[in-house]
């Protein structure tokens, strides 16, 4: 606090008032323009409208489910938005504190807290920032997302818009991004104070001139940084002096002083100019919020001591900010007489040149009334006259004035070089002082822009502005709002209406801080050199944009800029331009209506909806105009709205029959069926009156009348009575989603556990169906039916560890979930279908308590149809019950979770999966919307499983790699055994009979059998351990998975074609092709009774020796010789007989290699990425032979390449079977505890051509 003692604090205050009605901390603050008001919101979950002068509370805001941790207010006070931290957004209207019907009270705008709202200037865009990780943008007129959501590498802390509303500034945990207001483009992205180690980004906010960013950090570096705006670059070094975190930061609304909030209790008011602390205001309590009065005299903060106290800014503070402001800026420059002065602000030129003469004549040689009157002259452009008073000021004394009105009127006669060379003269009188020098800079800036050099100027205008010190930015912005003011006029002379109102916009926003100063003291000067209507300034941009943007037929640009400039106009302004104002509305209504009407025809509905309302709002308040809104609102089933509309259209033209059919149809709409009665009632009768009123008038169209009063009654019937063929095709949306659905839902809105036809009422009792009752006809599209249907019935499963005594069906049927006592698996269910409501879920299902397991049909079909439920479910919960809240990375593949049988197809098959802890919050806080697409989870469980990161995300059910699969559920466990295999179903897309107490290897085997069945695949007889009493050659357990496959290594193409080469001299062609075409012959592997049809290439064992010494071993190793392999070593539990060539036995053991057809290297047609490759061959002329002996040749030595590549890979070594034959010819598979690894002797030698046939295997 040394280093703050020298900075001359102000002592804190007592507190003007406390606002005390908040029951809990004050998270949240924002005041209105007018300074009358300001709303606050709170933990308490609620809001409070305040009254500024008597602290009195005027409105409670209440409808929020979760804590209000955001406000923003619009400039014009009209709208009031309110976020909180179950991302849910509320829109208020900014007079009563009422929430708005069409915002849709509470609409969920983020998935998690929303942290932070602005509204841009024009007051069209809610941007709101999420720890979702994402930034949004929402149209304030229709609530609908602008745009696509920015995304976000971390939680989005603030976000603001700058003072133009041209950007949009986003702070988050690890960076500050700049973006465009359309969030189309990322201009900027710097790290910020996460430069710091483990330090985050704060609050952001803008000085009002858009030229600093000013951000706060958290408590690793609770420091405010600036950043400029041109380069997003650190000004100077941090300022220092909180010892917490920063939660807010304000700036003033001339830009001169700051304002922190922060958790050390303290509110420190800050000088921007030299960065230093001028005062510190204490709460009891850690400060949340901060915010400046409108008139810039007062602060207001608010916090966990549950209040908002009123500071008063000290008076020395305010008026050294003042003096901050004006001080380098009063440019009264010129030595001129005050009545000179007026009458040249005032236009008064000959009074002016009249006082100057007599000057003049008092004294011929007063060298400054000659300069002065140069500038009068040149006001008049009678610059030659201008030029010889300059000339006789400097003659009779070199002057500041006097080459500054030589510089001027050179430039007049479009003598550029000479008349910047004059102004240069005039830095000689400077005596360096920097005001007057800059002052110089932009008097020569401005000459050029008159001598029609309009890039240049501006060019030196904007260097000037970059260079000089940030305080002197104000001239430099006032010089460029009144040169694109000229500019615009120019455009707008020459009919350039875009270009014109691109330069009116950049005039009004060149610094919109700037118009709240007196300019017209401050640059007085500039009004006397060239006549600049200072004090209209403003308004004068502001009304030639909308005259430009309505030239250029952008007539809601022109509708939107009128009404900014009405919002920010004082009472005075918008006095002053009543006329202006009234003939504006009016032509502009005119447009509008005529864009209606267009757009109504064309079905533009919007649009249409939007001109109507533009119009009425401007003053045209007709009854066409009401009843074609009306129209456009019934198209859009805006049906309360519709019926406003159709009243008011009925009140300013009762004996409109088109009212009261618009009326009607919007209360059959809003399914007011009996008030809609009454109305068709009164058309009727209207239309029987009209009937009766010409049939007096014309008998003869008596008839047309009556007929035309029953064909409308008609039509509305026929247009509001839904047909069948609707209900049909409802039914059948219904239908097609229920058919991948679970039988029994828990619906989350009621807690009940739903069957079907329960499922189908709830939705016919929804508004969703009741909507389709109400809609037209012509509007009820089958896509619209399967689009509303499909969001409906969106489910959520959980995918879970069975513990303790979980709630069974009977447990929870026929009651709501939410009011059983909160016990062991009660409380696991409550909080997962809690989880699924607030997400906007009206269905959940949970394994336990959502299958009738006493029910052996409904649970043979829910066992087979698991997978496909969460496969087609819109989000999995997974929830780990022994992941800590506290746990790091890892927990999950240590969770128990990984360790079940039914988890991981439950994964695999779900496409969407969310993550919970213990305490049901997201693992590793991990917020993104699927936690398949989180590398860092992702990664985690690819290394505990060992299943390869593409098959976790994107998993494909089928036999393809079915090793592989079986690999991965090898140490997987399951509470009932056979579940370890009905478990698998789903991964192979398989369907078959649940069978508990069958008993593991009955079930597994079953499983094996149809894999091998349907896909001929051996891979899954490749195993050690123990073979299974299903068949021998399938194992007993799934954890003969666990070890991958024993892999060889591959010849290399080189290898195989030296082989190749090496095999033309011994193998004959003959023997060769024959080999190749046996085993292309071979039918695929089959099962059949139990018994699997195996083909192989079997070798005749001739040799069987026990190694001495293990007579008491439970395994046992032997030595194996056989015909056409070299001798090997299996190791079996099994007791072999022992035997040779002199020492024969009856009983036949064969060593086989299970034909595989991959070696064949035939073309997989399965693989339909390759299929459109493919094209038949084109068949052979009829005038041409089959084929020449050259193609004949080519082909037989095709055919005899590949008949010794097959040979060359039946040579090398391979996984082998040992079979013993069985009394009745077929053969048993024996089990060897490792891989049995053979090779042929000599794979060139006719004598040891392998003999080829299929085996049946018990």
């Amino acid at each position: 606090m040394a280093e703050e003692a020298t900075q001359h604090i102000i002592p804190s205050t007592s507190p003007v008032r406390a606002f005390e009605e908040h029951e809990n901390s004050v998270l949240a603050i924002a005041v209105f323009s007018d300074g009358r008001r300001m709303v606050t919101g709170s933990r308490d979950r609620t809001l409070r409208l305040w009254d500024l002068n008597n602290g009195d509370v005027l409105r409670k805001m209440e409808g929020h489910r979760s804590r209000i941790s955001a406000v923003a207010v619009s400039r014009d006070g009209k709208l009031i938005t309110s976020g909180d931290n179950k991302g849910e957004v509320i829109a208020w209207h900014g007079d009563s504190g009422e929430s708005l019907a069409q915002a849709i009270k509470g609409f969920k705008a983020h998935y998690w807290a929303i942290c932070s709202l602005d509204i841009s200037p024009d007051g069209a865009v809610l941007a709101t920032g999420s720890s979702d990780n994402t930034t949004k943008l929402w149209n304030t007129q229709t609530w609908q997302l602008q745009g696509k959501p920015i995304e976000c590498s971390d939680e989005v802390n603030c976000v603001r818009y700058s003072p133009s509303g041209e950007h949009l500034a986003i702070a988050t945990f690890g960076d500050i991004q700049i973006w465009t207001s359309d969030a189309k483009e990322c201009i900027a992205n710097f790290e910020g104070h996460a430069v710091v180690s483990r330090a985050y980004n704060v609050s952001i906010a803008w000085k009002p001139d858009g030229t600093r960013l000013l951000s706060a950090g958290s408590y690793r570096d609770c420091t405010i940084r600036e950043w400029d705006s041109s380069t997003w670059k650190q000004v100077g070094k941090p300022w220092q002096g909180h010892s917490h975190f920063i939660d807010a930061i304000t700036i003033n609304s001339t830009g001169t002083l700051l304002a922190s909030a922060s958790y050390d209790n303290h509110v420190r008011l800050w000088r921007l100019s030299d960065q230093q602390t001028i005062a510190i205001f204490q709460h009891s309590d850690p400060v949340c919020c901060v915010t400046f009065s409108t008139d810039g005299e007062h602060i207001l903060s608010g916090g966990n001591d549950k209040k908002i106290i009123q500071w008063a800014i000290p008076e020395s503070a305010l008026e050294q900010a003042s003096n901050d402001v004006t001080e380098d800026f009063h440019y009264k420059i010129l030595s001129i007489d005050t009545k000179v002065r007026h009458a040249c602000i005032s236009g008064d030129f000959s009074t002016a040149e009249e006082l100057l003469k007599r000057e003049i004549d008092t004294d011929n040689n007063n060298y400054s009334s000659y300069a002065n009157r140069s500038f009068v002259m040149a006001r008049k452009f009678d610059w030659e006259h201008a030029l010889d008073d300059a000339v006789k000021s400097v003659s009779i004394q070199p002057s500041l004035s006097g080459y500054l009105s030589m510089g001027i009127a050179l430039c007049g006669q479009m003598q550029v070089q000479d008349g910047m060379r004059a102004l240069d003269l005039t830095f000689i009188f400077s005596n360096e002082d920097l005001k007057i020098v800059h002052f110089i800079l932009l008097i020569k800036a401005i000459a050029l822009f008159n001598a029609n050099q309009h890039e240049e100027a501006m060019l030196r205008v904007q260097q000037l502005a970059v260079a000089c010190p940030s305080a002197n930015t104000i001239a430099c912005h006032f010089v460029q709002a009144y040169l694109h003011l000229e500019l615009g006029n120019n455009a707008l002379e020459n009919a350039c209406y875009n270009e014109a109102a691109d330069h009116f916009t950049a005039s009004i926003n060149t610094n919109p801080s700037l118009f709240e100063l007196d300019i017209r003291s401050i640059f007085e000067d500039f009004s006397v050199l060239f006549g600049w209507d200072l004090k209209n300034l403003w308004q004068n941009a502001n009304q030639k944009r909308c005259i430009a943007f309505l030239r250029a037929g952008q007539l809601g640009a022109a509708l939107k800029s009128y009404r900014y400039m009405m919002d920010m106009s004082d009472e005075i302004t918008k006095a002053s331009c009543l006329g202006w104002s009234a003939t504006f509305k009016q032509e502009c209504s005119v447009l509008y209506s005529t864009n209606g009407d267009a757009a109504l025809a064309a079905s533009n509905y919007d649009e249409a909806i939007e001109s109507y309302s533009a119009a009425i709002d401007l003053g045209s308040a007709s009854d066409s105009n009401f009843a074609n809104r009306s129209k456009a609102r019934l198209e859009k089933m805006q049906w309360e709205d519709a019926l406003v509309d159709a009243l008011k259209a009925i009140d300013l033209n009762p004996s409109s029959e088109l009212g009261y059919q618009l009326k009607y149809q919007a209360l059959q709409g809003a399914q007011r069926y009996d008030e809609a009665n009454e109305v068709f009632q009164i058309m009727h009768s209207k239309s029987d009156n009209t009937s009766d009123i010409k049939k007096r008038k014309k008998t003869r169209i008596s008839h047309g009348s009556a007929s035309t009063s029953s064909s409308v009654t008609q039509q509305l019937h026929r247009q509001y009575v839904i047909p069948l063929e609707a209900e049909s095709a409802i039914r059948k949306a219904i239908h097609a989603q229920l058919d991948n659905a679970p039988l029994r839902l828990l619906h989350t809105s009621t807690g009940r556990l739903c069957d079907r036809e329960a499922q189908i009422n709830a939705f016919k009792s929804s508004t969703e169906y009741k909507e389709f009752l109400s809609t037209k006809h012509g509007n009820l599209r089958k896509e619209r039916i399967e689009e509303v249907v499909a969001t409906y019935f969106r489910r959520v499963m959980l995918s879970h560890r069975w513990e303790g005594k979980e709630p069974l069906l009977h447990d929870i049927q026929d009651k709501v979930v939410y009011k059983l006592k909160p016990v062991a698996g009660i409380v696991k269910l409550q909080s997962f279908c809690e989880i699924a409501r607030d997400a906007g879920y009206h269905w959940a299902w949970i394994d336990t308590r959502c299958i009738d397991k006493h029910n052996n049909a409904e649970l043979q079909e829910s066992l087979n149809s698991m997978f496909v439920w969460y496969r087609h479910s819109t989000l999995t919960i997974v929830y780990l019950s022994d992941v800590l809240p506290t746990s790091k990375s890892g927990a999950l593949a240590r969770s128990a979770w990984n360790q079940r049988g039914w988890t991981m197809p439950e994964f695999l098959a779900s496409e969407v999966v969310l993550f919970y802890q213990q305490d049901w919050t997201l693992y590793l806080n991990d917020r993104s919307p699927n936690h398949k697409k989180s590398t860092a989870i992702m990664q985690e469980l690819e290394d505990m499983t060992g299943i390869n990161l593409q098959a976790l995300v994107a998993f494909r059910p089928g036999m393809r790699d079915a090793r592989e699969k079986l690999q991965w559920a090898s140490t997987r466990v399951t509470t009932l055994q056979e579940d370890i295999a009905y478990s698998q179903f789903g991964l192979f897309d398989v369907h078959l009979r649940v069978n508990y107490g069958e008993k593991k290897q009955n079930a597994l085997g079953r499983l094996l059998q149809e894999i091998v069945a349907q896909s001929g695949d051996i891979t899954v007889l490749d195993w050690v351990g123990k073979s299974s009493d299903f068949n021998s050659c399938l194992p007993a357990d799934i954890t003969s998975y666990e070890a991958p496959p024993f892999t060889l290594s591959s010849l290399s193409e080189d290898q195989i074609q030296k082989s190749v080469s090496s095999l033309r001299h011994t193998v004959s062609t003959e023997s060769a092709s024959g080999l190749y075409q046996k085993l292309d012959g071979l039918s695929a592997p089959r099962f059949a009774h139990r018994r699997l049809h195996l083909p192989c290439i079997t070798f005749l064992v001739t040799e069987v020796k026990r190694r001495l010494g293990q007579e008491e071993a439970i395994h046992f190793t032997y030595e194996v010789k056989s015909d056409g392999l070299h001798d090997l070593q299996i190791t079996t539990e099994d007791r072999l007989i022992q035997f040779s060539r002199a020492r024969p036995t009856r009983q036949t053991f064969l060593l086989v290699r299970p034909w595989d057809r991959c070696l064949l290297e035939l073309p997989d047609f399965a693989d339909t990425e390759h299929v459109e490759d493919w094209c038949a061959p084109e068949p052979p002329s009829n005038d041409s032979p089959e084929g020449s002996p050259r193609e004949n040749g080519h082909a037989d030595a095709e055919s005899h390449s590949r008949a010794l590549r097959l040979i060359v890979r039946l040579g090398q070594p391979f996984g082998a079977f040992l079979l013993a034959q069985q009394r009745g010819g077929e053969y048993k598979r024996i089990a060897s505890d490792y891989d049995i690894i053979a090779q042929v002797r000599d794979i060139a030698s006719d004598d040891n051509m392998m003999d080829v046939r299929t085996l049946e295997i018990l």
